[in-house]
């Protein structure tokens, strides 16, 4: 490499050092940091969640229809062997097990939008392998975002894909 081309490069380097050094402040909008404090009103949460309300946290929660869920009976479920490729929907009424594969799933609950029963889905299942001692999975899972709080299994995928109402 030439001196010139030494030269140019250096001045290169420089310009971007130079630019990047004058990027703009961050801009911080009024009343944001309120979104992303730590305090949480749990018995509020408690409350909201008993009476069917589901709204955003550390924010104001209203009552509207949009927001309101019903318990259904049971769910509908889709089970993925990712050995096989075998996929199948089971129908699960809440409190039942039912199998997928080797493993056991129990509903314990399944709520949906009051304004759309076919809609998003949340439900509680307990994933347990025959024998364990912990379940592979317990807590809630969402229809409309199934990687939220997914089952991590080597073998098998479950998801939610409706309340049965």
């Amino acid at each position: 490499m030439d001196a010139g081309m030494t030269l140019l490069t250096a001045g290169a380097l420089l310009g971007l050092v130079l630019w990047a050094g004058s990027a703009p402040a961050q801009e911080i909008i009024p009343g944001a940091e309120d979104l992303f404090s730590d305090e949480v009103d749990e018995e509020q949460l408690r409350d909201d969640w008993e009476n069917g309300v589901l709204g955003p946290l550390g924010g104001d929660v209203t009552t509207e229809e949009s927001d309101r869920v019903e318990q259904a009976g049971g769910a509908v479920l889709r089970g993925l062997d990712k050995l096989t490729g075998d996929v199948g929907d089971l129908e699960v009424a809440v409190g039942e097990t039912a199998e997928v594969g080797r493993l056991q799933v129990t509903l314990g609950e399944c709520r949906y939008p009051v304004t759309d029963p076919n809609g998003n889905a949340y439900a509680y299942l307990v994933i347990r392998e025959p024998g364990a001692q912990q379940p592979s999975f317990a807590g809630w899972m969402i229809a409309d975002s199934p990687a939220l709080n997914a089952l991590e299994h080597p073998r098998y995928d479950i998801w939610v894909m409706r309340c049965r109402t």
